[in-house]
C-alpha cells in the first residue's frame, strides 16, 4: 500500500528516530506524494550503545505473507511490530494471536486504512479507536496533521511514522528492496515493510538479507514498546 509521510514526532532516547516521519511512501490506490520534510538529526551514539534496528510491518495479518514474515524472523530470533488494520486483525485473529506469542508487538493502523485526514471527526474517531487495542498508532499513507494527532492522542496512543522507506509496495526486486534499506539504515532507524496489500514475495527474501547483513554490520533488532 502506497504510504506519504507528512509529518514528524518526539524522537526517544533508544531510538532517536523511532517515532519520527521522515520519508514519503505510496499506495497502489493514490499515486499521489507528499513532501518529505527534513530529517532530525540523531544524536551520537556512544561507542558502548548497541546499534538498533525496528523492523516494522503494515497492512496485515494476511493469511499468505504473515505467516512468511513470521517465518524469516523466527529463523533469526528477531522481533518486529505489525501495524495491523483492524478489519485484518478480525478476519485473521489466529495470525494476531501468533505475532503476540512469538514476542512481536502490535501496533494500530486504523480499521480500514483510509486517508484519516480527509475525514469527518465521528469517522475519524471510529478508525482509530476502532483498531486494535495498542500504545501505537500508525496513521495509513503516514498521512497525519494536528487534527489526527489530536485524536490519536486522546485515545490514549502515540503516532509512529518510519525513517526508512524501501517502497516495497511497488515489487521493484528483492535485490533493490533489500538496497535501499541497508543504504538508508541508521542506528535507531524504524524500516517500513509490509506483511499484506498484495504479493509480498519479494519482501519476504529481501527481509531475509537484510537481516542477515546488519547483524553482520553488528546491528540488533528490537520491536516498539507498543
Amino acid at each position: 500500500m502506497r504510504k506519504a509521510l507528512v509529518g514528524l514526532i518526539a524522537l526517544t532516547a533508544t531510538a532517536a528516530v523511532a517515532f519520527g516521519g521522515l520519508t514519503a511512501a505510496a499506495d497502489s490506490a493514490s499515486k499521489t506524494k507528499a513532501t518529505a520534510a527534513p530529517p532530525p538529526v540523531a544524536a551520537p551514539a556512544s561507542a558502548s550503545a548497541p546499534k538498533v534496528v525496528y523492523l516494522t510491518f503494515d497492512d496485515g495479518p494476511d493469511k499468505t505473507w504473515t505467516p512468511k514474515i513470521l517465518g524469516v524472523l523466527a529463523k533469526h530470533k528477531v522481533k518486529g511490530t505489525f501495524f495491523v488494520l483492524g478489519r485484518n486483525a478480525k478476519a485473521q485473529p489466529t495470525l494476531l494471536r501468533k505475532e503476540r506469542a512469538a514476542g512481536h508487538t502490535i501496533g494500530n493502523h486504523s480499521v480500514s486504512h483510509p486517508n484519516l485526514t480527509r475525514l469527518s471527526r465521528t469517522r475519524l474517531r471510529q478508525e482509530i479507536r476502532g483498531g486494535v487495542r495498542s500504545k501505537c498508532f500508525r496513521p495509513p499513507y503516514g498521512a497525519t496533521n494536528a487534527r489526527v494527532r489530536a485524536e490519536i492522542k486522546a485515545a490514549g496512543m502515540r503516532q509512529v511514522l518510519w525513517s526508512v522507506d524501501p517502497q516495497d509496495w511497488a515489487r521493484p526486486g528483492a535485490t533493490k528492496i533489500a538496497q535501499r534499506v541497508l543504504a538508508n539504515v541508521r542506528p535507531g532507524a524504524v524500516v517500513l515493510m509490509h506483511d499484506a496489500g498484495g504479493n509480498r514475495a519479494q519482501t519476504v527474501i529481501a527481509l531475509d538479507k537484510v537481516i542477515r547483513t546488519l547483524k553482520a554490520r553488528g546491528y540488533v533488532f528490537r520491536s516498539l514498546s507498543c
